[in-house]
């Protein structure tokens, strides 16, 4: 049997998980949350993470049963994602390694949510839709790299998202993005907004810009009520859903897949999951999501990716432990997959 324990801590979120041949054995969590309208800085965040680190290292333990003897390799988040939180997650798990004397693996942070993701559901060889507050990309396997089909070309669908609850000083309060879904779910009326799908890429900074200039000029009062409780619910969501479930189809018919899997911590919106699920029923195919737990930014996501590599006999060594802020998905060598 095979243990290894991952360390995530890419942005708000650090998590750290225990697999152990498939099996989640432990996967606290912990979210660096600021008040509303406002976002989170790097140096603020990984002063987060540096508090909670620890006591996150030392439930993953308890929750798994197990002892530092008992682990095979420890796995971290390597990149993408926000410099200095990065750093902080990088530092800890290069000390755990040293402390226990165990070898190191840095683990590409979209490879942890695909590796996630075709644990938890199954799925045999999906098309990829990987969104989420730093990320939207339309990714899917080939001669032993997750190529990138499709992606957007300025701010990723989770950062239009908050950016635009952080305008109307929505609570962050789990998260954003779960606000603005429960809030969707009032609105029953279509405002047509921007809409930018350009080939296989999407642009998602343009409908800030539109809604900004549109909506917020004049009578402050009565449009912040009104994108509230009519705009912002269904037609942003709608819009921004829309873009991505055109681009993932025309990915689907480019590679002839029958299955798609969606992750990411946008990946929890059940909007999305809806209106997937609509394309894949048409299609004849198959859509495999996951809850909370595991789409989210999590520990054991990490670790189930360095299980993987671990197995397939990749290991990092120290002088190159540091970390990629852009690190591109299509970048790793996928050794473990035929």
């Amino acid at each position: 049997m095979t243990v290894v324990i991952g360390f995530e801590g890419s942005a708000n979120k650090i998590g750290i998980g225990i697999i152990r041949d498939g099996e989640v054995l432990s996967n606290p969590r912990r979210t660096y949350i600021t008040p509303p309208g406002q976002g989170f800085m790097p140096s603020d965040t990984a002063r987060h993470h540096r508090a909670v680190i620890l006591t996150v290292l030392k439930e993953a333990l308890e929750q798994a049963g197990l002892k530092p003897a008992d682990i095979d390799c420890v796995a971290y988040t390597k990149g993408p994602g926000m410099g200095a939180p990065l750093v902080t997650v990088a530092l800890v798990a290069r000390t755990v390694a040293q402390l226990w004397g165990k070898p190191l693996l840095g683990v590409n942070h979209c490879i942890g949510h695909i590796e996630m993701g075709r644990l938890i559901t199954k799925a045999n060889n999906p098309t990829v839709l990987y969104v989420s507050g730093g990320n939207t990309q339309v990714i899917a396997y080939s001669e032993r790299r997750y190529r990138i089909f499709g992606e957007t070309i300025d701010i990723a669908v989770g950062n239009c998202l908050d950016r635009f609850a952080r305008v109307i000083k929505i609570s962050n309060d789990p998260s954003p993005g779960y606000n603005i879904e429960q809030m969707a779910k009032r609105g029953s009326q279509y405002v047509e907004l921007p809409y930018t799908v350009k080939g296989m890429d999407v642009s998602f900074s343009g409908i800030l810009s539109y809604i900004e200039v549109t909506f917020l000029h004049g009578n402050h009062s009565y449009n912040n009520w009104l994108i509230n409780y009519w705009l912002t619910p269904p037609f942003l969501q709608e819009t921004l859903f829309s873009m991505l479930v055109e681009i993932t189809e025309r990915a689907m018919a480019h590679c002839g897949s029958q299955e798609v899997l969606i992750v990411g911590g946008v990946g929890c919106n059940l909007r999305l999951q809806e209106m997937m699920g609509v394309m894949c029923k048409e299609r004849g195919a198959k859509l495999f999501a996951t809850d909370e737990r595991f789409c989210i930014d999590n520990g054991a996501m990490i670790a189930q990716a360095g299980w993987e590599m671990f197995r397939s006999g990749q290991v990092t060594e120290l002088e190159d432990s540091w970390i990629t802020q852009r690190y591109r998905t299509d970048e790793v060598e996928v050794t473990w997959r035929d």
